[in-house]
């Protein structure tokens, strides 16, 4: 009978962690590391709010509004070589207007050091999308990956008691029949 707890543990600490699961376009993690996808290349991506959240990282919601600090470490060594822009802008469901719902604009450039380092200040919460776009002789990559500032860094806690809440409850009722 122990296993039948232990398998029904399982299956809602699984179900409680899938309940986090999001859409993030070319951002994902990957064996403890956060990864860009740009085309056929990727980037190492790490965020940091050094006055709130010391140094915990995040890639993808930002928890908290206020200064954010970004690295992007090129993975692939050709990337040293082709030029990097990075953008923020206001998710408006349109990218008809670039200019006008930027709210953050990192120039092409090239990064022979193999890493891009920028720091933005978000004033209040809402909903963006980062592009980064990558430029090397006649190719261009572009990343887009949509994110949230000021969720507030929701923990899984809550989840993972209802989880176990709702294991134990239904031990106990398989036990009883």
């Amino acid at each position: 009978m122990k296993s039948i707890y232990k398998s029904i543990l399982i299956v809602a600490l699984g179900m409680a962690y899938s309940i986090q699961l999001h859409a993030h376009g070319g951002l994902s993690l990957a064996e403890d590391m956060c990864k860009l996808t740009i085309g056929p290349y990727t980037m190492h991506f790490t965020g940091y709010q050094p006055e709130s959240t010391q140094e915990q990282e995040f890639c993808e919601d930002i928890p908290l509004v206020g200064r954010t600090v970004v690295a992007l470490d090129y993975i692939n060594e050709e990337l040293r070589s082709m030029a990097t822009e990075v953008r923020i802008i206001r998710d408006t469901g349109s990218e008809e207007n670039l200019d006008e719902i930027t709210i953050f604009h990192l120039p092409p450039k090239v990064y022979s050091n193999g890493s891009v380092t920028f720091e933005h200040s978000f004033p209040e919460p809402g909903k963006f999308v980062g592009l980064v776009t990558i430029r090397g002789g006649t190719d261009e990559y572009v990343s887009r990956f949509p994110f949230a500032v000021g969720a507030g860094g929701k923990s899984n806690l809550p989840y993972i008691i209802g989880a176990i809440v709702l294991a134990a409850a239904g031990a106990f009722f398989f036990m009883r029949s």
